[in-house]
């Protein structure tokens, strides 16, 4: 039996056990916490990097630059997102003035990379954006409105209403050959309109 003033060896022994188990627990919850930071900052990453790779393998631009111009408060050019729309632009041009006559154009349009976006005042002929452009005496595709693309050779009130949806629905036309990508317009159709239509 141990006397007073010496330390009990089985209290030691237990005081030592507990001191040991102590520090297995701080270290495992250490450790615990390390590998769960780990984990989310693994999971985080992914979550960045993930759009970058999708927008390298589509070509996509990240951004589009949109010129905005004629009756808007601010022309200029605006660094739109991808999916902006006309509505988009003319705000980010602060607007459009009391002059523009916003029945010829489509606010509601999708637009494309390296757009040039007029507002024209009221009474403009050919108001949403001129279908002819002076000198070269083509049709502009992008711009021209129904009675200009019905002007064409074999095209009537169906076929212009069609190149004018397809044109809201997918932005600009990049070429003429486009024009194969609306329903109704084939290759031969497309060769009489070659000369007479431009982008």
């Amino acid at each position: 039996m141990p006397t007073p003033d010496a330390p009990d060896p089985a209290l030691a022994r237990r005081r030592l056990r507990l001191s040991i188990g102590a520090a297995v627990v701080l270290g495992l919850i250490v450790l615990s916490a390390a590998v769960g930071w780990g984990i989310l900052r693994g999971q985080a990453s992914p979550a960045a990097v993930v759009p970058l790779e999708e927008e390298a393998r589509s070509g996509a631009p990240a951004e589009l630059y949109v010129h905005v111009l004629g009756e808007v408060a601010k022309p200029g050019l605006y660094v739109l997102e991808t999916d902006a729309r006309l509505v988009d632009a003319l705000a980010a041009a602060g607007g459009t003035t009391d002059a523009a006559d916003l029945a010829a154009v489509n606010l509601a349009r999708p637009l494309s990379d390296g757009e040039q976006v007029i507002v024209p005042p009221k009474g403009t002929p050919a108001a949403d954006g001129a279908a002819q452009q002076p000198g070269d005496g083509l049709v502009d595709l992008n711009s021209a409105d129904q009675a200009a693309l019905e002007g064409l050779p074999r095209i009537g009130p169906a076929l212009a209403e069609r190149i004018i949806a397809w044109r809201d629905d997918n932005g600009r036309f990049r070429s003429v050959d486009d024009l194969l990508a609306v329903p109704g317009i084939g290759e031969k159709l497309l060769d009489g309109l070659r000369d007479l239509v431009r982008v």
